[in-house]
């Protein structure tokens, strides 16, 4: 048997309800937990994880991107419109040119820590 299928678990029914009070008591509110997960949601795209590991690299228009990942530019910006909704990448304008880059370093970070996490 594999052991993701052999997950340990008690063979009684006690609660340990001041461990249960002091977790509960300590868990972030609902609403943040969704965002929460809404975020890492986002990360779950191959493509929208290529667009940010370019960006680490290099601000970049929707035009440019599309050539580096073969994808679409209508692709590209409807990925790059759930990482901006995310707050995950930001723009600018350059006259007709639109450039993305990642929002802050918390992406990096986010990023990074998962990666490592991988490569372990």
């Amino acid at each position: 048997m594999s052991e993701i299928n052999n997950i340990e678990k008690c063979n009684c029914t006690i609660i340990h309800q001041d461990i249960v009070e002091k977790v509960n008591s300590l868990l972030p509110k609902e609403e943040v937990l969704y965002d929460l997960a809404e975020l890492f949601k986002v990360f779950g795209d191959s493509t929208r994880i290529k667009i940010l590991c370019a960006l680490f690299e290099e601000e970049m228009c929707v035009c440019d991107m599309a050539k580096l990942l073969s994808v679409s530019q209508s692709a590209i910006s409807h990925q790059l419109r759930l990482l901006k909704q995310m707050r995950l990448v930001k723009f600018r304008r350059d006259g007709k040119v639109v450039y993305y880059s990642l929002a802050d370093e918390h992406v990096k970070h986010i990023f990074n820590e998962g990666l490592k996490h991988i490569l372990e």
